[in-house]
């Protein structure tokens, strides 16, 4: 496996797989990997020729009382880790590579962007989608691999692909969970054991969510209502939001109609974590 710093070098290896017809299949990560990453790494190298893995932690879209300076990184047991996945390529550029000076240029994507995360921490989906539109320019992928857990990221990077007409396809792969329910996630090591255990609410919750439209419960308020008195029964849960949103728009949702995301991000300590579920009509 190769590790690459910088962006000439990893546009003439892609380069070179590209005109010997080779598919390249890239997974973006801000590293400390976990078996959501590994699983992306994995179908990737079933599916294509060539598995490129950035790892780049993105201070773009941190905002200025986040955790840019704490969040975990350990670049030699995620290279590791990749390499038994079946990386080929690490792609691991500092800050100064990304973004040189007289760097003025951000990407936007609106309306889908404004819930959710979006309201929670502003300006977060710019720098998602400035970062991942230099990636995809440097990396020229065919896939790239995303995970369901972060639904919001994935549906505002397919639009962005679609809407910049990006010569690529956008894989969005099930979210992958611990034996006990919560999602997995590069934040839950900053979780104490009793906010570890308390964390478990949230996908106890989506799933009475899951359950109430099986049952013919459509209302989103409703169901909203429901998932939010799970959670606040858990004493170490401080709710950021809890919302049944319409796909793929994220428009508000009185009735469901089709599928809906329910999502919910929550606070346990100083940790926030997101999760969610897509339930249907």
């Amino acid at each position: 496996m190769q590790i690459i710093n910088t962006i000439a070098g990893i546009r003439a290896l892609v380069e070179e797989v590209r005109r010997e017809g080779g598919i390249i299949g890239f997974v973006p990560t801000m590293g400390y990997f976990h078996e959501g990453h590994l699983s992306l790494m994995r179908r990737a190298k079933e599916e294509c020729g060539l598995v490129v893995v950035s790892i780049f932690v993105n201070p773009l879209q941190f905002g200025p009382r986040e955790d840019f300076a704490s969040y975990p990184r350990d670049f030699d047991r995620d290279v590791a880790m990749a390499e038994e996945a079946g990386a080929d390529i690490i792609f691991a550029p500092d800050v100064a590579e990304m973004y040189p000076p007289h760097f003025y240029t951000t990407v936007n994507v609106e309306k889908i962007t404004e819930p959710l995360c979006g309201r929670s921490r502003p300006g977060h989906f710019r720098g998602v989608a400035t970062v991942v539109t230099k990636l995809f320019n440097i990396v020229r992928p065919h896939r790239a691999y995303f995970g369901q857990k972060d639904a919001q990221q994935v549906l505002v990077i397919k639009r962005l692909a679609e809407d910049l007409n990006m010569d690529l396809n956008i894989v969005n792969a099930p979210l992958v969970r611990e034996s006990d329910g919560l999602a997995m996630s590069s934040r839950n090591v900053y979780l104490s054991p009793e906010d570890r255990q308390a964390a478990t609410v949230l996908y106890r919750s989506l799933q009475e969510a899951e359950r109430a439209v099986s049952e013919g419960i459509l209302e989103g308020a409703r169901l909203e209502e429901l998932v939010r008195a799970i959670i606040s029964r858990e004493p170490r849960a401080a709710i950021d939001y809890v919302e049944v949103l319409s796909l793929p728009d994220l428009e508000p949702c009185a009735k469901i109609s089709g599928q809906a995301l329910v999502a919910v991000a929550v606070r346990f300590g100083n940790t926030r974590l997101i999760d969610n579920t897509i339930v249907e009509e």
